[in-house]
């Protein structure tokens, strides 16, 4: 099929070729009367705009490329999913390259994104955190913002206040009268499950509960993590009451390994969970948990970029979205949603 030309559409509309495009690209003076003319012959010829003749004249790809680990992961598919949706409706379209486990190809896909010219790159693979390279390869080359940490600064951020959740869903238990609280953790080298343990450590703090290292299990990323995790802590500390899962998809391996061990959940071990996954409240019991907005964080971050992209500014940004307390039936108290912000204005959550 004949792509459709810019001086396809002014010899039909008997105009140069040069009004045309100061019409199409809403550039220039063009009379009511031409103007409207000329958008009648381009939607009768089907024209649609060249994307690289666009961005010679414009030196603008209007695309962003986003670096993400394994789309199986559904909050990081979440992600991507918040960030494309918000692209598109601003008019940038998106490549989206995923990095393997161990994020060794991570950096062949950060530069064959920028020797494809897009305008700016989001990141959301966390196993690149601690990569010095990351930041080396993207400060002063192309507009970034990233889910996580980026060695040696330089850009900006949008995320959750990850020990905020850690405290949410510990304070909330202690709350119910728990003293023995486990946590089953992310892998140990990730800065989000850090963060998360960190909440844990200070909400037990607060309430003068001592850390106990012992009921502290490193998990991982799946179900099956989660229930080996849980037969681990309760074969060294049988007297624990409640464990925080640092994530929803090992609390159902947790589920799994209470009920194999005929623990009643909540009324022999209390589960509070993180992320708030869809499953989460279809579970049995339905599980506490503290939600994590990652579709509304791939819906900010593109609008960060996409501003960064415009503008330039110097400094870069720290963005923290809110995190929320959603109780179930898998703790043993009444469901009402507690915010962050609850905490911050000094209410009382019990």
């Amino acid at each position: 099929m004949k792509h459709v030309s810019i001086r396809d559409v002014a010899a039909l509309a008997g105009v140069s070729y040069q009004t045309v495009s100061k019409v199409l690209n809403g550039k220039g003076s063009v009379g009511p009367e031409t103007r409207s003319r000329i958008l009648q012959c381009a939607v009768q010829l089907g024209y649609s705009p060249n994307a690289l003749a666009r961005t010679l004249v414009t030196n603008r790809a209007f695309t962003i490329g986003i670096v993400a680990s394994d789309l199986s992961d559904y909050v990081l598919a979440q992600f991507v999913v918040g960030a494309e949706r918000e692209a598109r409706r601003r008019g940038h379209a998106t490549v989206i390259g995923t990095v393997d486990r161990e994020g060794s190809d991570g950096e062949l896909h950060l530069h064959r994104l920028i020797e494809h010219r897009v305008d700016g790159i989001l990141l959301a693979a966390p196993q690149m955190e601690e990569n010095p390279r990351v930041g080396e390869i993207l400060r002063g080359k192309v507009p970034a913002v990233s889910i996580h940490h980026v060695p040696g600064g330089g850009i900006s951020t949008v995320g959750s206040d990850h020990s905020q959740t850690g405290f949410l869903a510990t304070h909330h238990l202690v709350g119910l009268g728990h003293r023995r609280i486990g946590t089953i953790t992310g892998p140990k080298n990730r800065r989000v499950t850090q963060s998360r343990l960190q909440g844990y450590r200070r909400a037990l703090a607060a309430k003068d509960i001592p850390f106990d290292l012992a009921l502290v299990e490193e998990g991982g990323l799946a179900a099956e993590d989660g229930y080996d995790a849980t037969c681990r802590l309760l074969a060294r500390a049988p007297d624990t009451t409640a464990i925080f899962v640092h994530t929803d998809i090992m609390a159902v391996g947790v589920l799994s390994a209470l009920h194999d061990l005929r623990r009643r959940v909540p009324e022999d071990c209390a589960v509070v969970g993180c992320d708030d996954v869809p499953f989460a409240a279809h579970l049995i019991p339905p599980l506490t948990t503290v939600r994590v907005p990652f579709y509304e964080t791939g819906e900010t971050a593109t609008r960060l970029l996409l501003d960064i992209i415009a503008n330039q500014p110097a400094d870069p940004q720290r963005i923290l979205l809110p995190v929320t307390l959603i109780v179930r039936s898998s703790c043993g108290s009444v469901p009402s949603p507690i915010s962050e912000e609850k905490i911050a204005d000094g209410q009382d959550l019990n």
